[in-house]
């Protein structure tokens, strides 16, 4: 195993945070990061599995991440995230917003409203509230670049997806406002919608589903990294991958 990142890769030398990072998507964008050279700092809600992800990183050549046990729930820990990661870098190149929940496939008017404002948190108000704490760093960074996962749910066609759709749909106008607010600075933000992938929320969602229709949260981690680079120049952009093998 390897103590240091790879130096030669798309992201050498690049500190990159990825929410969401114990499993599915967000333990490939980790691995594949690794792979790539970046400096990682992985943020779940549990020890154990930022432990087996931050395994994985070290098996994929990369160096040990620094590791975040912390429900986004706690918007004033995450104020505290972006100071203590000023003092320990100085700057973030990467944030990866890929946390998520799906809550009740339900009609509107049956959904409890403690289920409609934990999908709302985590969806929504977590990643404003990462932004706001993160920002100054994104900002001393030479090219910070701020990627967010969205769904085809934001079309708010779907019926009974409703808080779903909807904090995808006002996450997709938050990021748009902040890539509108950052044009002029060397930020970049885009929302990366992973299509059918195969993932525990896509099981919840679709149960019985036939996985060889879904693609590998592996195939979907290299575009990510296209994103996360310093030559990326979108900004404000809904990347959509077709999400099939």
């Amino acid at each position: 195993m390897s103590g240091q990142a790879p130096k030669n890769g798309r992201l050498a030398g690049r500190i990159a945070l990825v929410t969401g990072a114990s499993r599915g998507i967000g333990a490939a964008v980790a691995r594949r990061f690794a792979a790539e050279g970046a400096q990682l700092v992985l943020v779940a809600r549990t020890v154990g599995g930022l432990e087996e992800t931050d395994d994985a990183v070290r098996a994929a050549g990369g160096a040990k991440a620094l590791l975040v046990p912390l429900d986004l729930r706690e918007f004033d820990a995450i104020d505290q995230l972006g100071a203590s990661l000023h003092e320990r870098y100085g700057r973030l190149d990467v944030l990866v917003g890929n946390a998520g929940t799906l809550g009740d496939l339900s009609p509107l008017g049956h959904i409890k409203p403690a289920r409609w404002t934990e999908v709302i948190d985590i969806n929504l108000t977590a990643n404003w509230r990462l932004i706001r704490s993160l920002d100054p760093l994104l900002r001393r960074s030479e090219a910070g670049r701020a990627i967010f996962v969205s769904s085809g749910a934001a079309t708010g066609t779907n019926a009974y997806w409703g808080p779903y759709a909807i904090s995808k749909a006002a996450l997709e106008a938050l990021v748009k406002t902040y890539a509108a607010e950052t044009r002029k600075t060397s930020v970049r933000a885009n929302l990366l919608d992973p299509g059918v992938t195969r993932t525990a929320m896509r099981a919840q969602a679709f149960p019985g589903e036939d996985t060889k229709l879904q693609a590998d949260p592996d195939e979907i981690a290299k575009t990510f990294v296209e994103l996360a680079e310093a030559a990326c120049t979108k900004t404000g952009e809904v990347v959509r991958v077709l999400g099939m093998p």
